[in-house]
């Protein structure tokens, strides 16, 4: 019979930072309650909703992923492994959200860091149309009046939807999404993928709000 050390261990993470009860903690996780910007170990999907996924819960994935050695096993081979439980690609999202809390919680994994590095997001409302967003990314003049010190190489775009380019040298990658909100408003979200580390990660997280800040100041403004 498993003793689930992988999750007791969690929640008496959780319990040496609150002072809760070991079932009070575990309740927490459980619900997976907790604000994204809380320092409190913690589970990004519910047991519930593991559950109705999978068929399993939480504290049973830990047991079987422990058993089996996931600890000491590569992202891609934990990937591999699961797929074949569930019956799925390993890139399905019960897959990935499994071996993504996992890896979490054992340290096998930092705060934002994927399976090809680590990954930042930002968004901005503006109060222009998604076609002016769109444009104020895709449009190399109208970028460097608010980007002036980043090179975007283009890969794919859909007018006004997305966009994807290459950053910089080319070894990491901006996706864009742009959602109209009506005739007049529009929201910018960003990902940025393919990071080296979590201090890369940090520091374009402060970059990318920064500059948004300023894309939305502009456009609103009328300055470009």
């Amino acid at each position: 019979m498993t003793e689930h050390k992988s999750f007791k261990r969690l929640v008496r993470a959780r319990m040496e930072k609150t002072g809760e009860s070991y079932t009070a903690a575990r309740a927490m996780l459980l619900a997976a309650e907790e604000p994204a910007s809380s320092t409190l170990p913690r589970l990004k999907t519910s047991d519930v909703k593991i559950r109705q996924r999978t068929g399993r819960g939480w504290e049973e994935w830990f047991a079987m992923l422990d058993d089996w050695g996931a600890a000491e096993r590569p992202h891609r081979e934990i990937a591999r492994w699961l797929a074949e439980q569930q019956g799925a690609v390993p890139l399905a999202w019960n897959v990935q959200a499994i071996v993504g809390g996992y890896e979490l919680t054992r340290g096998l994994r930092e705060v934002g860091e994927k399976d090809d590095g680590f990954v930042v997001t930002a968004s901005r409302t503006v109060a222009v149309p998604a076609e002016r967003l769109y444009d104020a990314f895709v449009d190399p003049s109208v970028r460097e009046h608010w980007l002036p010190d980043a090179q975007l190489s283009g890969r794919t775009a859909t007018r006004p939807r997305s966009a994807r380019f290459d950053f910089s040298d080319g070894t990491t990658r901006l996706h864009a999404t742009f959602l109209v909100r009506d005739e007049r408003k529009s929201t910018v979200a960003l990902e940025h993928r393919r990071l080296a580390n979590a201090d890369e990660a940090a520091r374009l997280r402060v970059y990318w709000r920064e500059r948004l800040t300023a894309l939305k100041e502009l456009l609103e403004r009328g300055d470009m």
